[in-house]
């Protein structure tokens, strides 16, 4: 469908539930000044003001609002040094300890590496955070391309660490500040505003790929292991690009780049994780693919739904034999599996598209959201 001069694309089938709210935001979202592509993937739900797992293309203007409060939220997936043949649930459970705790490995030092200016936030890097957080060490259920996941380097035995968190308090400030001055609207390219509110969103994404290497490396030594990463992908930030011979800002609310090679996409924490290669990226899709499975209640709903079906005990096991670690009984509803849509029926969208092949898929061994 076509909004004026946007055009406006759903990515998903008749047996993929999309809830209204989430179309209503999509087309909304379509008539902004300079909006010329609004593309809703297989995992769209309802954000706060504008959709989830969307991907928008606007000529001549930037819209922060729209990138959202975790800039350079994203999934990085290391291979470990365990074995998936000597599993030890309960030790390896119990050895995840005070990673809630502000990480004393030399902020400063790690920060100037990277070319990340020092701020205020910067006391939260290595730190998972709430909501849809999380880290989780995982084992491959199936190898479904060999020759192309030997490539990347998975071994099928080994575990793999998926880490999934963003930029913390340094995203909500800068979105905070943008909100302050200039409302919900757009920034006009080439403006000092908007280079402004670039070179910020630039650092709070090298910032957020630094606070998932730090993750990684922090639960890997509480495993008394190594890891070596495999990839990072970030699925909220903004970038200027040629779309269909036109030269605009792609910006990316919770839509995984197609255009950086393979891509990690989990469930829910009960759920299996996809690894897929992107194919034939294009405009059609918006150069992007689903970031997971996409919320099917709000965090509100989750707990009035689930509370008398489960203890919080129950919670704590999936269907999949997999332990979480949580010790926030509210977040523990509100994440629960139910609450997600399923990730197969999302893939599945992506492959018949023919966007995405899928080249393993992974099973949860222990999910980390918070110790108390």
């Amino acid at each position: 469908m076509t909004h004026e001069t946007c055009e406006v694309r759903l990515v998903a089938s008749p047996s993929n539930w999309i809830e209204g709210a989430a179309v209503q935001q999509l087309e909304k979202t379509a008539t902004l000044p300079g909006m010329r592509l609004a593309v809703g993937l297989p995992d769209l739900h309802p954000g706060k003001g504008s959709p989830i797992g969307a991907t928008f293309f606007a000529e001549g203007c930037l819209y922060p609002a729209l990138v959202g409060n975790d800039i350079g939220c994203g999934i990085g997936l290391w291979q470990t040094g365990l074995s998936a043949r000597n599993r030890k649930l309960e030790t390896w459970a119990d050895r995840l300890r005070d990673l809630d705790r502000p990480w004393d490995g030399g902020i400063p030092q790690l920060l100037a590496a990277r070319g990340i200016a020092p701020g205020p936030q910067d006391h939260t890097l290595g730190t998972i955070g709430g909501g849809n957080h999380f880290a989780e060490l995982q084992q491959l259920e199936n190898l479904v391309h060999p020759a192309a996941c030997a490539e990347l380097g998975l071994q099928a035995g080994a575990l793999y660490l998926c880490v999934h968190s963003g930029s913390r308090g340094l995203g909500e400030a800068i979105l905070r500040e943008h909100v302050d001055r200039h409302g919900f609207g757009g920034l006009p390219e080439g403006t000092p505003e908007a280079a402004a509110y670039l070179a910020r969103h630039d650092q709070a994404r090298h910032w957020a790929s630094a606070n998932r290497e730090v993750i990684a490396a922090r639960i890997l030594e509480c495993l008394r292991t190594e890891g070596t990463r495999l990839l990072d992908l970030s699925h909220n930030w903004v970038e200027r690009v040629d779309l269909a011979g036109t030269s605009g800002w792609l910006h990316r609310k919770g839509a995984a780049p197609s255009t950086q090679g393979p891509v990690i996409i989990p469930g829910s924490r009960g759920a299996f994780t996809y690894l897929v290669r992107p194919l034939h990226p294009s405009a059609t899709s918006g150069y992007s693919l689903a970031h997971g499975a996409g919320r099917k209640w709000s965090r509100s709903d989750s707990r009035g739904r689930l509370e008398k079906r489960f203890t919080a005990k129950d919670l704590t096991r999936t269907e999949l034999g997999s332990q979480v670690i949580c010790e926030d009984k509210e977040l523990l509803y509100e994440e629960a599996p139910q609450a997600y849509k399923n990730i197969n029926v999302v893939i599945q969208d992506l492959v018949d598209a023919g966007l995405a092949e899928v080249l393993a898929i992974l099973r949860p061994v222990i999910t980390y959201k918070v110790r108390r």
